[in-house]
């Protein structure tokens, strides 16, 4: 018997297997990953289920949202029966789930801890595969003046300017500075040039009078404080 892709159709499949009815007669949180994803793919391939694809997408990634959600649209391209459309649906989803995480945990723009540091931070700074350095400007009462990208650089480092970074202090009137990066590789601990380029700027914030109170490294799933860490 030839299959056909209506068979592998949502609309085709038994009626307590449908993920959309069951989201209906259960809520949204009875379904599984996987369901979601097949939602969102809508349809499989000629001789797989649009479920059966979700699955091995999400087992590709060993069941990991966050792996999942820094892929680009290729690389669900590559797997049969995802087209362009498809891959859009899915990372403009996973997308809104980040958004509307971080905005959850970005309650208040004042500074007291490395922990609101990291949560002014984390929609910028996670789920990307590149290495960005930014920095939070504060007033002499610790909330965020702006928030600014110093340089966006590879896989492994990106090149700072010191200048980039005191310029718009100066020009903002900030009574102090906090310094953030992420490592895309997932290592939490400082190398060597981010333990120099951190002297090297708390040095020149004395001299300026516009001293650097912390420098955080980010993953997608926790950060290093240099001030927690008692080494800034």
């Amino acid at each position: 018997m030839k299959l056909t892709s209506e068979l592998t159709s949502i609309k085709s499949w038994a009626e307590d297997d449908r993920p959309r009815e069951k989201m209906i007669r259960k809520g949204r949180q009875a379904l599984s990953d996987a369901e979601l994803i097949a939602i969102l793919l809508g349809s499989g391939s000629r001789n797989q289920s649009a479920l059966d694809l979700a699955k091995d997408i999400l087992q590709s990634y060993r069941h990991d949202l966050h792996k999942l959600g820094r892929i680009q649209i290729d690389d669900l391209k590559k797997f049969r029966g995802v087209g362009e459309a498809k891959a859009i649906t899915v990372l403009a989803a996973l997308e809104l789930g980040r958004r509307r995480s971080q905005s959850e945990l970005r309650q208040s723009n004042k500074i007291s801890s490395s922990k609101d540091v990291y949560h002014e931070l984390q929609d910028v700074l996670s789920d990307i595969d590149h290495e960005e350095f930014w920095i939070l400007l504060l007033s002499r009462s610790n909330e965020v003046k702006d928030r600014i990208c110093i340089s966006r650089g590879g896989i492994s480092g990106t090149v700072v300017d010191q200048r980039l970074i005191f310029k718009p202090a100066i020009a903002r009137l900030a009574s102090s500075i906090i310094l953030a990066h992420n490592h895309p590789s997932g290592t939490l601990q400082p190398s060597e040039a981010d333990r120099s380029l951190t002297k090297k700027l708390v040095e020149s914030g004395r001299m300026l009078d516009i001293p650097i109170l912390d420098h955080l490294i980010f993953t997608d799933k926790a950060y290093y404080s240099f001030a927690d860490e008692g080494i800034l």
